[in-house]
């Protein structure tokens, strides 16, 4: 009797009525999100880390595997991942995660993007010709984002679209509330000035009215230089910045030097979900980077 209890259970499970809907997605950030508005209906894997720059992913062959298996791909967009993506895309053989179908989503699409390029010229370094794609960083865009992936859900799964609807309705109100305490928290940030290491950081400090002065990056995509370094010496020196941010994914070891220069303190943050021991969602991944941020240097 109760080998057939067993059994029985195993073959509901398995059946199309308690199937998840398997994710593919691109970084971890897409992955909490599709998890937040799912929970029970979806079986999520992320390709990257918190602790890998998702520009730079090889197409590995278990990336590809797990690409053949897919009902559903959330990845960002604005060719942050140009340089694997479409290799996965063609090799996965999956019809359902191709470009133009419903099991193809990138977020970045759904929003407007700053830093969009008056000029393509890749003399100019590892532009985005579409404009910055972290657009995590941006608290409202991920709202509009979040309503546009659970009507995504709902057209794959919509045996349980009531779930996706009380799924998003509960997260669009506590992330509303975030939103307003982390502004009132962070009202003392607005005019502070930073140095920063590539343009991860730009739809955060666009929200919260912190100007950047400088990058570590002479040009997009190229490590920091001596001489790029030196310059930036003299600006920081004139300009008085408040930080130096860094992604911990990044090598701070220009930040360091030029910290050491000037005195100014390099926040090593984690740039998204998993990057530490407190940032397990999206929640307390802003929770934890706004901290830093506000916390006496």
């Amino acid at each position: 009797m109760k080998l057939l209890t067993v059994i029985i259970g195993t073959l509901l499970l398995s059946s199309p009525a308690f199937a998840k809907v398997n994710v593919f997605a691109c970084e971890p950030e897409w992955k909490a999100l599709v998890e937040a508005l799912g929970d029970q209906h979806v079986k999520a894997y992320s390709a990257t880390t918190a602790f890998q720059d998702a520009h730079y992913i090889e197409a590995r062959p278990s990336l590809i595997a797990k690409t053949r298996r897919a009902d559903l791909l959330v990845c960002t967009g604005a060719e942050l991942e140009v340089g694997w993506l479409p290799l996965l895309l063609r090799q996965s053989g999956n019809s359902a995660i191709q470009e133009g179908e419903p099991g193809f989503f990138l977020a970045a699409s759904y929003v407007e993007r700053i830093e969009v390029p008056t000029e393509l010229d890749r003399s100019h370094g590892d532009i985005h010709a579409a404009g910055n794609p972290h657009v995590h960083w941006g608290p409202y865009r991920l709202l509009t984002i979040a309503e546009a992936l659970s009507q995504r859900l709902q057209t794959i799964d919509p045996e349980h679209s009531d779930d996706y609807q009380q799924k998003l309705a509960a997260f669009v109100a506590n992330w509303k509330k975030n939103i307003t305490r982390w502004e009132a928290q962070a009202a003392g940030l607005r005019d502070k000035k930073v140095i920063v290491y590539h343009k991860n950081w730009s739809y955060l400090l666009d929200w919260l009215g912190i100007e950047t002065v400088g990058d570590l990056e002479p040009k997009p995509g190229i490590p920091p230089t001596s001489s790029h370094l030196a310059s930036l010496l003299q600006k920081a020196r004139s300009t008085k910045p408040d930080y130096i941010l860094v992604a911990n994914f990044q090598n701070d070891k220009g930040a360091r030097w030029l910290s050491e220069k000037t005195n100014v303190p390099v926040l090593n943050l984690p740039f998204t979900v998993g990057g530490s021991e407190q940032a397990q969602d999206l929640a307390t991944l802003y929770d934890e980077v706004l901290t830093a941020l506000m916390a006496p240097h």
